[in-house]
């Protein structure tokens, strides 16, 4: 899954993976929206990449901002989720981004690059890995960062990698923008150089999807 290449996934609540990957077209993928980091366990409530597979799913979205901020997870457990997902067998979709304050007080390089950097360190194979930036602030608000926002944190994140993994990985690597794209602002997004896809919330319940899917054709 390079850059390059043209895919659609469908993140669904855990108890309908299975009915979301009976019904959708083959050529959808599906992800799970979390996942623990061990096996098996007493962790009631949990699923784990075993249980995601059972399903016939492939993918799974880890560290999304509201698994940071309101459930509390913090970057070493999110590293920890992302190691034991690829190591079994299961694509990441590692979701990173900085608050409004964090924005506004200038440091949404070191928030991003530390977030990035738990991730990187518990991956060995990046071509099952998207990256995600969402920076939270725009985040089902109805603000959008501007392309030229999303443009400068995707490619200081390319060249961030091209320094700590390797200009490779830095060069094929999907990096995708989310928060709160719609069908009005994706296809000024998508003509930036390093947004290379979305992550979509509620306008993937909308007509409109179509118009995102398509931004980049």
């Amino acid at each position: 899954y390079d850059r390059l290449c043209f895919f659609v996934v469908c993140g669904a609540p855990s108890i309908y993976l299975d009915y979301a990957r009976s019904k959708l077209n083959p050529n959808i993928d599906v992800a799970a929206q979390n996942c623990y980091k061990v096996a098996k366990g007493a962790f009631t409530g949990e699923i784990s990449p075993a249980m995601i597979k059972d399903c016939g799913v492939k993918w799974v979205i880890l560290g999304h901002s509201e698994r940071r901020h309101v459930f509390g997870e913090s970057d070493e457990l999110i590293g920890q989720k992302v190691a034991h997902a690829l190591e079994n067998g299961l694509g990441v979709i590692a979701c990173i981004g900085e608050k409004l304050d964090e924005r506004e007080a200038g440091i949404t390089e070191k928030v991003v690059f530390s977030q990035t950097k738990f991730i990187a360190d518990n991956v060995k194979d990046w071509s099952k890995v998207v990256l995600a930036y969402e920076p939270v602030w725009a985040i089902g608000t109805g603000k959008t960062a501007s392309p030229q926002q999303a443009q400068e944190v995707h490619d200081k994140l390319r060249q961030w990698l091209k320094t700590n993994v390797s200009e490779a990985v830095a060069n094929s690597i999907r990096i995708i923008y989310g928060g709160s794209v719609t069908g009005g602002t994706c296809k000024e997004l998508a003509s930036q150089k390093d947004v290379d896809g979305f992550l979509v919330g509620g306008a993937s319940l909308k007509p409109e999807f179509i118009d995102i899917i398509n931004a980049k054709a």
